[in-house]
């Protein structure tokens, strides 16, 4: 796997149409959320990422019966009795820590590691751990090992998250949907990936209110039933696309998205001068001016501009007329396309949690590498736009969120292939 690349010849513009897939921010949760049902749940719109299929793997291990068809995974988690996620598979993916919720709260004990995936910086998992000792959990850490055995129930909890942490909702949803008693989460996430979690729960029976605002309120109840559920559109993926037909001057229509989803990114890109139209379930986006630069970009928990989309931004700006500034407030490590960036000709100064990239008139392909899952994707969109042909290895990381990118950008014109 490790020896993948994608080769990409750039300077082509890109027009037609790509189908988005479904959201892997959405998928992994409720993937978790399936062992809660004990049942039979089929879920459509599965996107085929390596990420996803680490879920699946992690669920066998537990116990579940997995099949997977096209792009529908069936999950039987009738006989789901396992309490151990091993270190290797801990460590495939950032996000297999929202197993921890969904295994206490059907089993009422778990163990597993610190979770792995990309570097972007420590991603505090102590507010997941207060927000479930808070509901009786008891927690013992040792040697990178988390145990965790539920205790007692309070009848009604009040957590308050000190920042909006998408993972610590999910997670606290996943054990109080369970159960009994009333669970309120103030200041919780309101990213529409949470809303689809809920959605997928409560079509399994558990009553949750709130979704889409900042307080959620879950009233635990005795069991859940398999279902069918249908992920939401990956709105990251759409933006990269938005991004690839932006440094290409291209038109692109991109199919089966919510634009509802993405006010935040169509307006950056508004502001770059693309023609950019929402539709019902597509959106158009025209780029036949050159890119204008934009004044400040700060990424924000939803509805802000999300941090996923930020480096993909960065890539379409390295062209763009004039000077950009991009503030990231979310995580430590987001700048790590910027040096690779720089190696294409980019003229990005990246300090803190502020880079200013002062656009310039030509990229020129040459060898790169990803260094995590966006900063994969950045370059794939700079690739597109420079002179000559640009080399990226680091490719699985790529393949933890975009299902066979290169299938998708040469359908529309790319000069891509996977060696």
């Amino acid at each position: 796997m490790e020896s993948s690349r994608l080769l990409i010849e750039g300077g082509r513009r890109l027009t037609g149409e790509i189908t988005v897939h479904g959201a892997k921010n959405s998928v992994l949760p409720i993937l978790a959320a399936t062992l809660l049902c004990g049942g039979v749940s089929s879920i459509h719109n599965c996107p085929g990422l390596s990420d996803a299929f680490a879920a699946m793997r992690i669920l066998r291990s537990l116990g579940c019966e997995i099949s997977r068809e096209g792009s529908t995974v069936t999950v039987n988690s009738a006989d789901a009795d396992g309490d151990v996620v091993s270190d290797g598979l801990m460590h495939e993916m950032r996000s297999s820590i929202v197993f921890l919720g969904a295994i206490l709260g059907r089993v009422g004990r778990c163990q597993l590691s610190f979770p792995g995936g990309c570097e972007l910086g420590p991603r505090p998992i102590d507010l997941h751990l207060e927000a479930l000792r808070r509901l009786g959990v008891k927690i013992t850490e040792y040697h990178g090992i988390l145990d965790c055995t539920a205790g007692v129930r309070p009848a009604s909890a009040d957590i308050t998250l000190s920042l909006p942490s998408v993972g610590a909702t999910e997670n606290i949803m996943l054990y109080s949907a369970l159960g009994s008693g009333e669970t309120v989460i103030r200041n919780a996430a309101r990213e529409p990936e949470i809303s689809d979690l809920a959605g997928y729960l409560i079509k399994c029976g558990a009553e949750i209110s709130g979704q889409g605002t900042s307080t959620l309120v879950i009233n635990g109840v005795p069991e859940l039933h398999g279902c069918e559920y249908s992920v939401m559109p990956d709105r990251i993926e759409a933006a990269t696309y938005m991004g690839a037909a932006a440094i290409t001057n291209g038109e692109l229509m991109l199919k089966g998205v919510r634009p509802s989803d993405m006010y935040s990114c169509m307006s950056v890109f508004s502001e770059m001068g693309c023609g950019v139209y929402p539709y019902d379930d597509k959106i158009f986006i025209s780029a036949r001016k050159p890119i204008s630069a934009v004044r400040t970009v700060r990424t924000m928990p939803y509805p802000g501009f999300p941090t996923d989309c930020q480096p993909i931004v960065m890539a379409v700006l390295t062209k763009s007329t004039g000077t950009s500034v991009i503030v990231e407030n979310i995580f430590e490590n987001r700048f790590m396309a910027a040096p690779e960036l720089a190696r294409m000709g980019a003229n990005i100064k990246a300090e803190g949690k502020v880079a200013v990239i002062e656009g310039v008139k030509k990229l020129y392909g040459a060898p790169v590498r990803a260094y995590d899952l966006r900063a994969g994707a950045a370059l794939v969109v700079a690739a597109l736009g420079a002179e000559g042909q640009t080399q990226i290895s680091n490719i699985h990381y790529i393949d933890r969120g975009y299902e066979s990118i290169e299938t998708a950008l040469s359908e529309v014109g790319a000069n891509i292939k996977r060696v």
